[in-house]
């Protein structure tokens, strides 16, 4: 009888947690269908999750981005600090878009909405999401300072017992240069947060619960045991790796080591470059969203992620170097160095289990965001239509050790490539070209991700400018195992003039923009590829015949049949 109970018991718990997971998705899914930006409601730059009363995370959506999730993670403890739970009404939603507090950088906005049992609070839901503008000099790197990037909120109350702060929403508006679609992201936020009280509320009916902290203990434990055991499978040690990036007014060194013990993994990026005049400087829980990120692909990567798991990785970076920005710096474009960490941790644990790590690929974004109108061009086009649009596209992944890499793919953000036509339709955008960027992948036994091309103007023939975020334009993503690297990211117009790849820059209304995204890194020996791969690579016009022969020691005749010379002794 003992045993059965026991078993009904774990049974519960099973469909309790699988609630708790469909509840924060169905969060997620709220906010992607209402939002106004169309970086979520295209590309889903987004995450939501349920909290318990010590402001620890319970659950995430799978919708989301690793440095949204793990950097709101860390973030309602500081909600809770500032507004104490008993000071919290039915009704209240809570706001911050602090780099320092939250997600890094003030595009983000994260939002906290107490959930209420008979009166008294019993969780908290958060999520966030990228907007499109927050006013400032834009989405970019340009700023010296944080407070030249736009609108500042510290945690605020974005509603008291039901009602708006009408104040708060005005302020904005007046700061943005989009704000109908910041203030409807506002309310898309809410609405996220409002679904997952109602669920969560379902949820306690059903099971007839008061609390849920007891049912929090035990997943965080479960979670915290398990991930534990994972990383007690791993060779204990320290292991080092860095990699050099582009930056912006000078190259980026990323130094890491990886301590891998009985109590957990930590990581100290010490030598880590200092940090930038620009803004590129990552603040402290961005750094450490990405790096335990890119430890969880290869360890734990089936354990639920939440406070539990996440709290035997243990991250960090020296004050003042560029993963651990102090305030003023300027941090838009933090994912421009962020993003980069995952591979910086691949490269630790390849050294620990080898054969398992991809190589590295394009890895930050290469978002953008095109701007039009009255004094942003130049060229007397006093009337063109002004518009701020952001588009999220990326290049490859690194080859895998036992697959090739994924072209035009965002890892590891994860987000999608917003389509052309939705860019087209809200903005007046141009795209003449998106394709595969042939031969962009490096060569291995398994090819690294292609890039891609795009090609762009103002179809009004106005003059508009490019907010420009890249990198991996200098220094390609590296392969693996003999792998080769990826090709260089290049930034030009359509006349052949190279454009900054960081930066503002006034593109003239007769040019158009090219836009070559790199390739991901392969990984093995290029002489190992299985030959029926490379005919498919050919057939689909991956790789040119010339590459194919040159590169991986091949004869290809008229019908594209590839053979490898034999050698004899």
């Amino acid at each position: 009888m003992m045993a059965q109970d026991s078993k009904l018991l774990s049974l519960r718990h099973q469909i309790m947690w699988d609630r708790m997971i469909a509840t924060v998705e169905e969060q997620a899914q709220t906010l992607i269908r209402t939002a106004f930006s169309n970086t979520v409601r295209e590309a889903g730059d987004l995450s939501a999750g349920v909290f318990d009363l010590k402001g620890r995370m319970i659950a995430q959506a799978v919708t989301g981005t690793p440095g949204h999730v793990n950097a709101m993670a860390a973030s309602v403890g500081h909600f809770i600090a500032k507004y104490p739970l008993k000071q919290m009404e039915e009704g209240d939603v809570y706001i911050t878009n602090d780099p320092w507090l939250a997600t890094g950088h003030l595009h983000d906005f994260t939002v906290v909405t107490p959930a209420f049992r008979d009166g008294k609070v019993v969780a908290l839901f958060a999520s966030t999401c990228h907007v499109v503008d927050v006013g400032g000099l834009g989405f970019g790197p340009d700023g010296r300072q944080v407070y030249e990037e736009g609108i500042y909120l510290p945690i605020l109350p974005l509603a008291k017992r039901g009602e708006m702060n009408k104040t708060l929403l005005d302020i904005v508006r007046a700061n943005v240069r989009e704000p109908l679609l910041l203030e409807g992201d506002f309310f898309s936020l809410v609405a996220c947060n409002e679904t997952g009280l109602h669920r969560l509320q379902e949820m306690m009916n059903e099971f007839e619960l008061d609390e849920i902290d007891s049912l929090s203990d035990l997943i965080l434990e479960r979670s915290a045991t398990a991930m534990l055991e994972e990383i007690q499978k791993l060779p204990f040690g320290t292991y080092r790796h860095s990699m050099r990036i582009d930056g912006y007014e000078n190259e980026v060194d990323l130094v890491a080591a990886m301590t891998i013990g009985s109590n957990g993994i930590d990581v100290d990026f010490t030598g880590t470059s200092v940090v930038s005049e620009y803004g590129i400087n990552v603040p402290l829980p961005y750094t450490q969203a990405y790096a335990s990120f890119g430890v969880r692909c290869l360890v734990g990567p089936m354990v639920p992620n939440n406070a539990g798991s996440l709290g035997p990785v243990r991250v960090n970076a020296p004050l003042g170097s560029i993963l651990n920005a102090p305030p003023p710096c300027a941090v838009a474009a933090r994912h421009a160095i962020g993003q980069m960490l995952p591979d910086v941790m691949l490269g630790c644990l390849d050294q620990a289990i080898p054969n398992r790590a991809p190589a590295e690929g394009t890895s930050c974004l290469w978002n953008f965001v095109l701007y039009g109108g009255h004094g942003i061009g130049g060229g007397g086009f006093s009337n063109a239509t002004p518009f701020t649009v952001t588009m999220f596209h990326n290049g490859g992944t690194g080859a895998r050790p036992d697959k090739d890499g994924l072209s035009a793919t965002s890892y590891p953000s994860g987000v999608r490539n917003t389509p052309v036509e939705i860019n087209e339709s809200i903005a007046p955008v141009r795209v003449w070209r998106k394709e595969y960027r042939t031969d962009s992948g490096g060569a291995g036994r398994f090819r690294g991700g292609l890039g891609q091309v795009m090609e762009i103007s103002n179809a009004e023939g106005a003059p508009f400018a490019l907010s420009s975020m890249f990198d991996r334009v200098d220094h390609a993503p590296r392969g693996r195992a003999g792998g080769s690297a990826g090709s260089c990211g290049r930034v030009s117009l359509k006349s052949g003039k190279l454009v900054p790849p960081k930066g503002r820059t006034p593109i003239p209304g007769n040019e158009r923009l090219v836009l070559e995204m790199p390739g991901g890194g392969g990984h093995g020996s290029p002489i190992e590829r299985d030959t029926d791969l490379i005919e498919i690579d050919l057939r689909d016009g991956l790789v040119t015949r010339e590459s194919a022969e040159r590169i991986y020691g091949v004869t290809v005749d008229e019908n594209g049949l590839v053979t490898r010379p034999t050698t004899s002794n």
